[in-house]
């Protein structure tokens, strides 16, 4: 794509096309795709950082998305305070596992891809084409995963013509499968898929199912080294995104560190955690 020095926009911007912006970039600057790019050969995740543990769960009205603040990088501690759980537009949210660098990156695209198809149609996309969107953003990033820097997102939202949470987990090459209830990805996500397995009940509160989504984080980066649990001297608490018919909210930090307190307050007395019912 060429700039014009006067300022007036490249032919590109005033070319008809179609809604998707990952398209247009394909079309104009596909050197700007994530996945188009060209590595070294071998594997690479050991020389990037990376996210580990995203949970999710629906609620009476909405869904839940929570994500620990630890980046690893091999064996070490890369970052204390990264960010995994990002709205992807007023009604959805996508939290990020895998090479962090390039899930940020996609996760941006995702957004603006969004937000695209929105100005240029004039209405939002359905929570099943925005899935779907996310899909073919991972499977243009294959070559990377293939060298071991590969992005696995947890996408969710509210769907208006369902009135209610949906949850929508992929793996590598872009296959996108829908969740029921709750789940996880990520190094810890089978303890927390474990912990989240024991505790949700339907008819739950969006309180006691962001409760139920912190006690997950805690019992996973109880067992998982890559999973960061709350850092209570620091005062860095994961990550949590609400998603209800009136939009994406994050969490406040002191909301978020008052249920926090109460959940490790409980461990003190019970380190193994509030157990489920025998009958």
């Amino acid at each position: 794509m060429t700039f014009d020095a006067s300022g007036r926009l490249p032919e590109a911007f005033l070319t008809p096309g179609g809604s998707s912006f990952m398209d247009f970039l394909a079309g104009h600057a596909p050197d700007l795709l994530p996945g188009r790019r060209s590595l070294g050969t071998g594997d690479l995740s050991k020389d990037v950082p990376h996210g580990t543990t995203i949970v999710a769960a629906t609620f009476d009205g909405g869904v839940v998305m929570a994500g620990d603040r630890r980046a690893t990088m091999g064996n070490i501690i890369a970052q204390r305070d990264i960010e995994k759980v990002f709205p992807a537009d007023e009604y959805s949210c996508v939290g990020i596992a895998g090479s962090a660098g390039l899930a940020i990156e996609m996760v941006r695209l995702f957004q603006v891809e969004l937000e695209h198809y929105e100005k240029l149609e004039g209405t939002t996309l359905s929570l099943d084409g925005k899935a779907n969107r996310l899909s073919a953003l991972i499977r243009g990033n294959l070559p990377m995963a293939m060298q071991g820097l590969a992005v696995v997102p947890l996408f969710a939202g509210f769907d208006h013509d369902l009135s209610g949470g949906r949850i929508f987990s992929y793996d590598p090459t872009g296959g996108r499968y829908e969740e029921q209830a709750f789940h996880s990805v990520g190094s810890g996500s089978l303890f927390a898929r474990g912990s989240l397995k024991k505790l949700y009940r339907e008819g739950m509160t969006a309180t006691e199912c962001v409760t139920a989504t912190i006690q997950a984080l805690y019992d996973a980066a109880d067992d998982d080294s890559a999973t960061g649990g709350p850092d209570m001297a620091r005062r860095i608490f994961p990550v949590i995104g609400v998603v209800t018919a009136d939009g994406y909210q994050r969490l406040p930090e002191a909301e978020v560190g008052e249920i926090v307190d109460t959940v490790v307050g409980a461990r003190l007395q019970r380190p193994d955690g509030p157990a489920a019912p025998l009958s």
